[in-house]
């Protein structure tokens, strides 16, 4: 039996709402305790404006960005059944042709999406609205891409969050050379803005607190066939986005946060195209095939509580029924939301964010991901996969 942190718009902005998830459908537990802000903690009305500064990608390209509205209309939408189709929000991340291209800006979030985000702390401030949806991103709209074809990595957001709360992550991957793309999965965030002025919110956040997280299954599965709808449009005869030649389709890998780290390991269960995943903190709903993910490598990378033995059993077992390369790290002092862009939001409103500063969080988490994907879609050795490195002390690997 284990439990989940669910990474609902309240949790960036304020603290984590704990739901229950279990090692089987059927299985519950009760909430684990969630983490609240300290009292005397400045409130988000006390804080000056000011613009949010993602940490500066590391790698030697500049970045561009595309967004994408898909519609999968082969498929009924689980939340929605009576929407037109499976409807979806990409954004594509990429290596630039200059590094310093003149485009415009890429924005975070819509203000809709910050709107709604800090609604769900009770804050209407468009001050605040604007420093959310402006925070500085590194990347620049629709540039033309740098030459060649490069591996593609999908991003698959937590529970309850939006696809640029993974934005660090993207466009650091971005700037050492792989095109990225994530997605927004209908109805599973706290707002997502889809033309015509529409706004996808989490629906499905209802459903699962309802069925006592009964359901986890069904998220998994769905996004499992979302990332193979976004693959066939980004790869196939007739892509959706304009630079898809620059995206080699043999090298694809898949990594998430939280329930989207799940997704990945399902998603690879369904299609071989994906090369290699990685769990970010992650229960997993779905047992393993009876191929181990046919040798296909995955990461594990998680907090402490995730070590081998824990509460959360699914990952001992997900972990004996991999046939692969497989790695189990843990980082000390990072909490559930340390993966995502969690801490540098919370630290620029001056609001508790685990034990690691939020660059450190960032810099850890880009450092392994990338290590990851570069051995195992570049073949590029990297020493920092073999075992416990002196640069990243936080970090422990498990053998067990």
């Amino acid at each position: 039996m284990k439990t989940m942190i669910r990474a609902a718009a309240a949790a960036l902005l304020a603290c984590a709402v704990a739901l229950p998830a279990a090692a089987t459908a059927s299985a519950t537990t009760a909430p684990a305790p969630a983490p609240v802000v300290q009292s005397g903690a400045p409130s988000l009305a006390d804080r000056p404006a000011g613009v949010v500064r993602l940490p500066a990608p590391t790698g030697p390209y500049g970045v561009g960005s595309s967004v994408l509205h898909l519609v999968d209309r082969s498929r009924t939408d689980p939340w929605v059944p009576e929407a037109d189709g499976r409807e979806l929000m990409v954004t594509v991340h990429y290596p630039a042709a200059d590094r310093r291209a003149a485009g415009r800006p890429a924005a975070y979030a819509t203000q809709e999406e910050a709107r709604r985000l800090l609604e769900a702390v009770s804050v209407d401030d468009p001050a605040l609205i604007r420093q959310v949806a402006k925070a500085r991103t590194h990347s620049r709209t629709d540039v033309r891409p740098a030459p060649g074809r490069r591996p593609l990595v999908v991003l698959s957001p937590g529970f309850g969050m939006a696809r640029y709360t993974l934005t660090s992550l993207a466009v650091d991957l971005a700037s050492r050379g792989y095109v990225v793309a994530s997605i927004d999965h209908a109805y599973e965030s706290s707002g997502t803005s889809v033309p015509g002025g529409r706004t996808l919110t989490c629906l499905a956040c209802t459903v699962m607190d309802e069925s006592g997280w009964s359901k986890g299954a069904l998220v998994t599965g769905t996004r499992a066939a979302d990332t193979r709808f976004v693959l066939d449009r980004l790869t196939g005869a007739r892509p959706a986005w304009k630079y898809a030649s620059s995206i080699d389709r043999t090298r694809i890998g898949m990594a998430g946060h939280s329930i989207g780290g799940a997704s990945a390991a399902t998603a690879m269960a369904s299609d071989r195209r994906i090369d290699a995943g990685l769990n970010m903190d992650g229960s997993f709903w779905d047992e393993p095939p009876a191929d181990g993910l046919g040798g296909r490598p995955f990461l594990f990378l998680g907090t402490e509580s995730h070590g081998p033995g824990s509460e959360d059993t699914s990952w001992d077992r997900t972990w004996a029924g991999l046939s692969g390369s497989k790695y189990w790290l843990t980082v000390a002092g990072a909490d559930h939301l340390g993966f995502s862009d969690a801490p540098v939001l919370l630290g620029h409103f001056g609001l508790p964010h685990g034990d690691l500063p939020a660059e450190r969080a960032v810099s850890v988490t880009r450092a392994y991901i990338a290590a990851f994907f570069d051995e195992h879609l570049r073949g590029e050795e990297q020493p920092l996969l073999d075992g416990p490195d002196s640069s990243h002390p936080e970090v422990r690997f498990h053998r067990p």
